[in-house]
């Protein structure tokens, strides 16, 4: 049964995501709106939006029932669009979906239906539609001052947040997606622009920049009722682009949305070559005005944050609380998604079939290696395979290496996925597991280290692997509250304020714990080791320990003086496969760092004497590093966001010191076959004589 209206028009939303910041944002301004409950799978970001624009925080919509809304707006992944819309109907509330409407046309046609149904209004958010400068551009283009409209363009430029583990989503899995997601707002734009579409083309390519984007370059290009329009659609193409073209019989429009800006090149009477001049003049003199007036409005809040999906919310509240129709209904999306459909079937096809042959039967092998495309993984396959040991490797992109050897069965898939991680574990006697994220956002680091870990020590449960040996790091200690003199042992402290120093340690220090957790509570025959900073041919361009990279130049924080932990790479291999066969080892944790110290300015007269000029360092006291973490911090509390420096993190650069290594000495027999002072030899050449002062390193005191 259909909810009564009350005196405000109370509404929920579905999913709890990036786009249900600008929903929530847009209702909030609305006085005639009340926002009664937010609802994600996720109970803690639902709660996280409940505190900041009110409404209670659900799991369910069958728990939103209670505070009766009237409208709900579902902002989940497609393919749950259908079966969301349809419950909230069955409950008697409007519907606000946002792009692509589903799926299939089926679920379009069913969300239709049931509207219809039970007399409820269903609206889709085209919300390219109300971005203000294409809006301006449609004025334009309707009132006839560039002639008829011959032809539109689109060209967009994009990247998605990265898979952050647990069941694919259809970013990974769904060989169509980045064209069911933006080739939608393409299409109905082009739509609006040149009238019904008769005919769509489309072609998809792969580059493989990411191993979890499939089809990663898009063009269409259709057939209007006035003109033909093409939609060019990269993952790959950079800088940031975003931009509509529509030409005319007498003139341009070119539309640039990242600086909102639409700009009118007009026939001018006189010769041609005046003319384009005349109107790169007036265009150039005008973007000196209105691009820094769109930076001000953007910095004052006068210009929101994605316009087009705020106004389109406004204009179906709007329409919701004045029981008229939507801005844009399920049939004008139906139309849409009859077009798009039979062009998504190919790429759907290619990738399923390419995702189902990565789980081909394979044969037992001694040892599955994870992040063996990295530094350190490479040089344990290479020590495995010269014992004659039959090896399985999983990697996110084809190593050329190990498809040219037969003792390497190479699986190709992330370390996030349970399925693929349970696969490359079955049938492995010794697992190794390296791998783990390196760079990008946090997103990557809980793909790669925590939801890696959490596959891993799963997949070893359920097949009963002989040993897991986990290559945790020296990061999860507390560096800046330590006592510079204590002796550093496996039961030093840990990191007390993981979020004050950033993605990587926080996941190393909650994949560790998970690896504690599961050789406590289930016997998992498991070795931590935590290596210091390795060093060997490769790792020449690596900061060292208090040095940080910041634009082409290393800083280094503090005193030269200052040592730090490194260990030879052939040495920490040796550990990992002492921790594979010592009887003793399952259960306990090892530091492993060479006993010979090394100043921080030695390795620095190292790494310079390598690299030569192209390596330009300058050394900064504490204290004025500490002063840019503080405007730095400022900065961010300024702009309410995370930002790279804190004087936490400053306080942290401070390489860790005086490690007592007796437990790897006693409990797994290494000691560095090679050794810190070789090592560097191998990896920058032989030492050149004399004083480290370091006459090539600017001293900023």
């Amino acid at each position: 049964m259909t909810v009564e209206f009350s005196s405000k028009l109370r509404v929920a939303v579905v999913g709890a995501g990036y786009v249900a910041n600008h929903h929530l944002a847009a209702l909030k301004r609305l006085d005639f709106v009340e926002i009664v409950g937010i609802c994600d799978t996720n109970l803690p970001a639902a709660q996280a939006l409940s505190k900041r624009f009110g409404g209670i925080a659900a799991t369910s919509l069958a728990e939103l029932s209670r505070v009766n809304p009237q409208v709900v707006h579902v902002l989940t992944p497609p393919a749950s669009h259908a079966a969301l819309a349809i419950e909230a109907l069955d409950m008697g509330c409007g519907v606000l979906v946002e792009k692509p409407m589903a799926d299939s046309i089926a679920d379009c046609e069913a969300m239709i239906a049931k509207a219809r149904e039970k007399q409820l209004i269903l609206g889709v958010n085209h919300s390219d539609l109300f971005d203000p400068v294409v809006m301006k551009a449609l004025d334009i283009a309707r009132s006839g001052r560039i002639g008829d409209v011959v032809s539109v363009d689109i060209v967009r430029n994009s990247e998605y947040p990265a898979y952050a583990g647990g069941a694919l989503p259809a970013t990974v899995a769904q060989g169509s997606y980045p064209f069911r997601d933006l080739g939608v707002h393409g299409l109905y734009t082009l739509e609006a622009f040149l009238g019904p579409i008769a005919e769509l083309g489309v072609d998809f390519q792969s580059r493989g920049t990411d191993p979890n984007l499939k089809f990663d370059e898009w063009q269409a290009h259709v057939a209007g009722k006035r003109g033909v329009g093409r939609l060019l659609l990269s993952w790959n193409a950079r800088s940031m682009e975003n931009r509509l073209f529509v030409r005319g019989t007498r003139g341009l429009i070119e539309v640039d949305r990242f600086l909102q800006t639409c700009r009118v090149h007009r026939v001018l009477p006189g010769p041609k070559f005046i003319g384009i001049v005349a109107n790169a003049f007036m265009n150039s003199a005008m973007d000196l005005v209105r691009i820094p007036w769109n930076v001000v409005r953007f910095a004052t809040g006068l210009l929101k944050p994605s316009p087009g999906i705020q106004r389109g919310v406004e204009e179906f509240a709007r329409a919701a609380w004045d029981k008229a129709a939507p801005p844009f209904s399920g049939e004008d999306a139906l139309r849409v998604a009859r077009l798009i459909e039979p062009a998504c079937i190919s790429p759907d096809r290619l990738r399923r079939e390419e995702l189902e042959a990565r789980y081909a039967t394979l044969e037992p092998t001694d040892a599955l290696v994870t992040g063996a495309g990295g530094f350190l993984g490479r040089a344990l396959v290479a020590a495995l395979r010269a014992r004659d040991q039959r090896v399985r490797v999983l990697v996110r992109r084809l190593v050329a290496a190990y498809a040219n050897d037969p003792g390497v069965q190479m699986l190709i898939g992330d370390l996030g996925d349970p399925r693929m991680v349970a696969h490359a574990v079955a049938g492995a006697g010794t697992v190794y597991h390296v791998g783990a994220a390196m760079r990008g956002g946090q997103r990557d680091f809980e793909a790669g280290t925590v939801w890696g870990t959490r596959n891993i020590i799963a997949a070893c449960r359920t097949h009963a692997c002989r040993r897991l040996v986990y290559v945790s790091s020296l990061s999860v200690l507390d560096h800046a509250g330590r006592d510079p003199a204590a002796t550093l042992t496996e039961a030093s402290a840990y990191e007390p304020h993981p979020q004050l120093r950033g993605a990587y340690t926080q996941t190393k220090l909650i994949a560790e714990k998970l690896v504690r957790d599961a050789i406590r509570d289930h016997a998992l025959p498991a070795v931590i080791i935590r290596p210091g900073q390795i060093l060997g041919p490769g790792a020449e361009r690596v900061t060292p320990n208090g040095v940080i990279s910041l634009a082409g130049r290393w800083l280094a924080v503090g005193q030269g003086s200052q040592t730090i932990p490194l260990v030879y790479l052939d040495d920490v291999v040796d550990a990992l496969l002492l921790a594979a066969d010592t009887p003793d080892a399952p259960g306990r944790i090892f530091n492993v760092v060479d006993p010979q110290p090394v100043t921080q300015a030695a390795y620095l007269e190292r790494c310079q004497r390598k690299l030569g000029s192209e390596l330009r360092v300058a050394r900064i006291p504490t204290g004025i590093f500490m002063g840019l973490g503080f405007g730095v911090e400022m900065l961010g509390k300024l702009l309410r966001r995370e930002v790279p420096l804190t004087r936490y993190r400053v306080r942290s650069l401070r390489p860790l010191a005086n490690f007592d290594t007796g437990a790897a000495r006693t409990g797994l027999g290494w000691v560095p076959r090679t050794g810190v002072e070789r090592g560097m030899d191998i990896t920058f050449g032989t030492e050149v004589a004399g004083d480290v002062g370091g006459s090539h390193v600017t001293n900023l005191e």
